[in-house]
């Protein structure tokens, strides 16, 4: 594989083989005074934002110095591009600098597909428009695991905006590969046309599936993306669609609650619930992020399959 764009550009040996590699990645760096490898060292990473989130950017640039790669942050505002240059000129300026890999963040649905096209370095999707966010469904999936002990089976209840949801459509695409079963939970004007030839099943009742849910993932109300009244306000969608500690404890008991960030407190999650030590993995996916997009970072650069590694 030489780009990441799609959750659906990963098959079940493919994923895991991500997950395993995150793993791995961890483990080595566990015992190390300095969190370092020299895996990529001499490879140079750009993080191309043209979006804020400083979030997934510092993730991705922790995760690839942890490589030892040389790392180039390139923000759209205040370079080149505010002035009006290309998304081509841009490939094509990073072409000239000799990038092995490019992390792209893109308000244009699609945008990373093109760029991939145009540079002969490896192409990371971090999110563009409301289309994909891969690497965000790869640590998803990973906490998951770690938590949960398994992938397979889990039944897994996604939350809120799909509409407007990048991380929901990659999170739906991978998890069914890997064999969880998911629900799709929001109000009918918050579901994108065609949701219904998703892998996943759809309902508009929050509470009648949480007896049986293992995880519940929230998502964030998108107003940025919104331009028009979706919902009637925001107290009627908090309390149709909101986790509060009475639905959390309607979860089973051993069920977990994650959310990709940044959260609307109050709104789609209660504060209690978010800061649950026992059931929220907020935190967790924040740091498992770094180990994920390592793992994808080395995989795409040419480093060896860890499970032949003698």
């Amino acid at each position: 594989m030489k780009h990441l764009l799609s959750a659906a550009d990963l098959d079940r040996d493919a994923a895991l083989l991500v997950l395993d590699t995150a793993e791995r990645m961890d483990h080595a760096l566990a015992g190390r005074e300095v969190k370092k490898l020299p895996t990529l060292r001499g490879r140079t990473v750009v993080n191309l934002f043209f979006e804020d989130s400083t979030r997934t950017r510092t993730s991705f640039e922790l995760a690839a110095k942890r490589l030892s790669a040389d790392v180039v942050n390139f923000s759209a505002k205040g370079s080149s591009v505010s002035k009006g240059e290309s998304l081509k000129d841009t490939a094509l300026t990073l072409e000239a600098m000799g990038a092995d890999a490019v992390v792209v963040r893109h308000s244009s649905s699609g945008a990373p597909h093109r760029l991939a096209g145009w540079v002969r370095g490896s192409v990371v999707n971090a999110g563009d428009g409301t289309h994909e966010h891969p690497t965000q469904a790869l640590l998803d999936a990973f906490t998951m695991r770690r938590r949960l002990g398994r992938l397979d089976g889990l039944r897994v209840t996604v939350v809120g905006d799909v509409l407007h949801s990048r991380v929901a459509r990659s999170n739906v695409l991978l998890l069914a590969t890997l064999g969880a079963e998911v629900t799709l939970v929001a109000p009918p004007t918050l579901l994108p046309v065609g949701v219904e030839a998703w892998p996943a099943a759809v309902g508009y009742d929050l509470d009648a599936g949480l007896s049986k849910a293992d995880v519940v993932m929230m998502l964030r109300v998108q107003r940025e993306r919104m331009n028009a009244a979706f919902f009637p306000s925001a107290r009627e969608y908090s309390r149709r669609y909101g986790l509060d500690g009475r639905r959390l404890s309607a979860l089973p008991d051993h069920a977990i609650v994650m959310h990709p960030g940044p959260m609307n407190r109050r709104m789609e999650i209660a504060a209690e619930v978010a800061d649950d030590p026992r059931r929220s993995t907020i935190v967790e996916q924040v740091t498992n992020g770094v180990s994920v997009r390592m793992a994808v970072l080395y995989l795409l650069l040419g480093g060896p399959d860890p499970r032949e590694a003698r």
